[in-house]
């Protein structure tokens, strides 16, 4: 017996009954994005493994152990992006899109890390980014926390989302910062985990989010960020965070909260739910004021988000948001005799000519009339049109509505105006 064959490990089929909610949620993430007045931009899965190393941090997790990196036929190291802001960044810089007027985008799609896949967390993921450049006052934090607001309520979640938001200052800021924590941190070197060991030498401030209880209790002594940063940048926080509590946007402090990518700075969130387990951030982001400069362009603030898709649809799947039900087929065409099939075929034309929105099916299959109609039911569609020599005869066809559980023997003229009463 032949071994079944199997998608790569960490990367799931999307099935069509899955993608209606997915179409759902979509649906309303472009219309809140378009309303606020950004830009759809569609980037390309493959990129230079450079840019990535450039702008992410060479200790980081994603290009020290995440990244699906290869060369390719010119010995070109290439990496399938395992997030969107570096690649929006570069298409900005190279299509000089930094000298339009509004330089608000958005894109979703897939990307790729090689994490241990769990319930949440898988190596192919989908998201959904959205990045503004060009303003530097704390205006454009508030709006952007108040859209992904606006997307939760609209969609129904939003008694389940928490906001945790931070202000990790500067580079200069954090150096001196890092210092200090690094010193604080080998008094307990004896006691930290084999991987915050390893980031007390690489990336300090990475073992301030850990999810590991003891070293949470180490990290209740340890300094705080906040001492080092400058009476300017605290006053731009607590505005920010005073502009938040005015629109009723309830949030919770973090300080210990450090996006895991090296280009952030001021401010940094994170948008999750309990309802999760250990996967619970759902959204993140923050300001990365150096990354354009740093890749290439020139000086430019710039703040961005990216939500889950995944992560978004499991929260609504385990607290049943999303109740509709796929009308597979809106009209179910069966003719009776084999010889009627090109009517069928063009009446379905008809009907499509007409109205373009509707589904319309013709069961093709050599099944009984009775199968016919339980799948044209299973199907949940609301009228069956029946193609029979004898009513073509008289120049009408036999319509079934499948709510009513009425049946008519219909005139071929006047069967377009009962379609239209019935899906209108």
């Amino acid at each position: 017996m032949k071994k079944q064959i199997q998608s790569v490990r960490g990367m799931h089929d999307c099935l069509p009954h899955e993608l209606i909610i997915w179409n759902y949620v979509e649906t309303i993430l472009k219309e809140i994005l378009t309303s606020y007045c950004y830009l759809e931009i569609r980037l390309p899965l493959l990129e230079k493994t450079s840019i990535f190393k450039r702008a992410i941090g060479d200790v980081t997790d994603v290009i020290e152990k995440e990244m699906y990196s290869f060369d390719d036929r010119n010995g070109n190291s290439l990496t399938l992006r395992p997030e969107g802001t570096v690649s929006c960044v570069r298409s900005i810089i190279q299509n000089n899109l930094l000298q339009k007027k509004n330089n608000r985008f958005w894109y979703i799609g897939p990307m790729f890390r090689y994490e241990r896949p769990q319930k949440g967390r898988y190596r192919q993921f989908h998201q959904l980014g959205a990045e503004v450049f060009g303003i530097d006052t704390a205006d454009i934090d508030l709006e952007i926390i108040m859209l992904i607001s606006r997307i939760w309520k609209r969609i129904g979640i939003n008694s389940y989302m928490k906001l945790e938001i931070n202000y990790i200052g500067s580079k200069t800021e954090r150096f001196e910062y890092k210092k200090k924590l690094v010193i604080f941190l080998k008094k307990y070197e004896h006691l930290l985990d084999e991987d915050c060991k390893r980031r007390l030498y690489t990336n300090p401030l990475r073992i301030l989010d850990s999810k590991n209880e003891n070293i949470q209790k180490i990290l209740a002594d340890a300094p705080l960020l906040s001492e080092y940063i400058n009476i300017n940048s605290k006053k731009y926080f607590n505005n920010l965070c005073k502009m938040i509590s005015f629109y009723n946007i309830q949030y919770e402090y973090n300080s210990n909260l450090i996006r895991g990518l090296d280009y952030y700075n001021s401010t940094v969130f994170e948008w999750k739910s309990d309802a999760l387990g250990s996967q619970n951030t759902i959204c993140a982001g923050g300001r990365y004021d150096s990354l354009v400069e740093e890749m290439g362009g020139i000086q430019t603030p710039a703040i961005g988000f990216a939500i889950g898709i995944e992560r978004l649809v499991l929260l609504m799947k385990l607290k049943n948001i999303f109740s509709e039900t796929l009308e597979e087929i809106n009209i179910y065409i069966i003719f009776i005799e084999n010889h009627n099939k090109n009517l069928a075929v063009q009446l379905s034309e008809e009907i499509r000519n007409l109205y373009p929105t509707l589904k319309v099916f013709i069961n093709f299959f050599q099944q009984n009339i009775k199968k016919k109609i339980k799948h044209a039911i299973n199907s949940l569609a609301k009228m069956i049109i029946f193609i029979k020599d004898e009513e073509i005869k008289k120049n009408c066809f036999i319509v079934k509505d499948l709510e009513k559980n009425i049946e008519h023997c219909i005139l071929k003229q006047d069967l377009m105006i009962k379609i239209q009463n019935i899906f209108r």
